[in-house]
């Protein structure tokens, strides 16, 4: 097999997509700072959740090159995710099942 067959040719992230990403996130860190002066009532938590949730996927996907890898890491990120999902919601059942003192 000819030596330029094995080689593993690298996807290559143009800079403005970079930037773009960047740009991204300072508007979404603006977007929770702001969020957080607002009273929400019982929304407050979810929405800074569901932001950082949009931050987290776009740091995953473009600088930690998820979207350009192969299926196992996007399998064992997905793996990782379900489980996380599963510890939150058996701590959340947890939490909410507790019989609190009046």
């Amino acid at each position: 097999m000819p030596k330029q067959a094995e080689e593993k040719h690298e996807h290559i992230v143009p800079v403005k997509i970079y930037v773009g990403v960047f740009l991204t996130l300072l508007a979404l860190t603006l977007i929770t700072t702001l969020v957080s002066l607002l009273d929400l009532g019982p929304f407050n938590t979810p929405v800074a959740l569901f932001i950082a949730g949009l931050k987290m996927s776009l740091v995953v996907l473009f600088f930690m090159h998820l979207r350009y890898s192969g299926r196992l890491p996007q399998t064992i990120a997905i793996a990782g995710l379900f489980w996380f999902l599963i510890f939150v919601v058996f701590t959340v059942g947890d939490y909410l099942t507790r019989p609190w003192p009046s």
